[in-house]
């Protein structure tokens, strides 16, 4: 980057007229847009829309990620400058993608926010875009999935986790981000013999069918077994990522509401999205990151490169 050119470059987020290309201004200053994509509540002739949903009312142990979408943005602003590493390729130059801002709703009418969430993602799906979602607890995405159902017909989920949500709850009206999975499966959003739940690491005996593979095998197969495992239960199905931060061991993100210790590492993770390059990922989030338990930034700054990696991987599949 020349150096004229950085000088007459500013807020990208609210100036820039391509929606294809990479940014080039100061990390710690402007309007921080994820990976400084122009805001927009434009889909015209959008390819990916990320937003963020700033919901916890969820969680079953700590609040605080309704500042996740905020602290996960910021961070991301550390990586425009550059194509993302080991791709090959540069899908914010070969894409359309926008930062669409946040869902909105009241906090104090808890019961109205998964229609709004859902019908959020529908209009972004109806206009022919995919969605990346910032989070937020857990229990979003579930509405997600049934914007993404309603259109594709049940998907393969692949979870990034420590736990496995499918704690059984029969009453839909509970909104609880622990019970999200056994909801989806009930609801036929999901086809959970086409699904699989990685890092798992907390006790629950009810799978409903879906395929673990918990953290002890990531560490004793390797990524690169598993990231081929997770292949061949996927296969070419139409498929949504999930990825739960606290999948991450809490020394590589802390700040997240239920951590657990034996989780994978940052590594790991990195190796097994990027091998998953191909598979058929219609859309995908990062959630539970939680600010206020991470004074370094550490966990927000995770949670921004895993979305970028969903950015390549629904990208992969769209460039073929």
């Amino acid at each position: 980057m020349a150096l004229e050119d950085a000088k007459t470059k500013i807020d990208d987020a609210f100036t820039r007229s391509d929606l294809r290309g990479l940014s080039f201004e100061n990390a710690f200053a402007g309007a921080t847009s994820f990976l400084r994509r122009k805001y927009t509540k434009d889909l015209s002739g959008v390819d990916l829309a990320i937003t963020g949903v700033p919901f916890d009312q969820a969680v079953t142990n700590r609040t605080g990620t309704r500042m996740g979408p905020r602290a996960i943005r910021e961070a991301s602003t550390l990586q425009p400058y550059d194509p993302p590493y080991g791709w090959g390729f540069d899908p914010l130059s070969e894409f359309a993608i926008v930062d669409y801002g946040d869902v909105a709703f009241d906090y104090a009418k808890v019961w109205e926010t998964p229609d709004l969430i859902t019908a959020h993602i529908c209009k972004i799906l109806a206009a022919g875009a995919g969605s990346i979602t910032l989070g937020g607890d857990h229990f979003i995405t579930l509405p997600i999935l049934k914007a993404y159902a309603e259109k594709h017909g049940p998907l393969a989920l692949i979870q990034f986790d420590a736990h496995s949500d499918t704690w059984q709850d029969d009453d839909f009206d509970r909104i609880d981000h622990g019970t999200f999975v056994y909801k989806a499966i009930k609801l036929g959003l999901i086809d959970p013999a086409r699904s699989v739940q990685v890092g798992i690491r907390t006790t629950n005996p009810d799978s409903w069918g879906m395929n673990i593979i918990d953290a002890r095998s990531v560490h004793e197969e390797g990524a690169a077994d598993t990231a081929a495992q997770i292949r061949r239960i996927v296969g070419d199905h139409p498929a949504y990522l999930t990825f739960d931060i606290d999948a991450l061991d809490p020394a590589y993100a802390p700040g997240t509401g239920t951590p657990v210790w034996g989780g994978l590492t940052s590594a790991q993770a990195v190796i097994m999205l990027r091998d998953l390059a191909g598979i058929n990922l219609l859309g995908g989030d990062v959630v539970e990151v939680s600010p206020p338990y991470d004074t370094t930034g550490a966990t927000a700054i995770a949670a921004a490169h895993i979305a970028t990696e969903l950015i390549c991987l629904w990208g992969w599949t769209r460039r073929r």
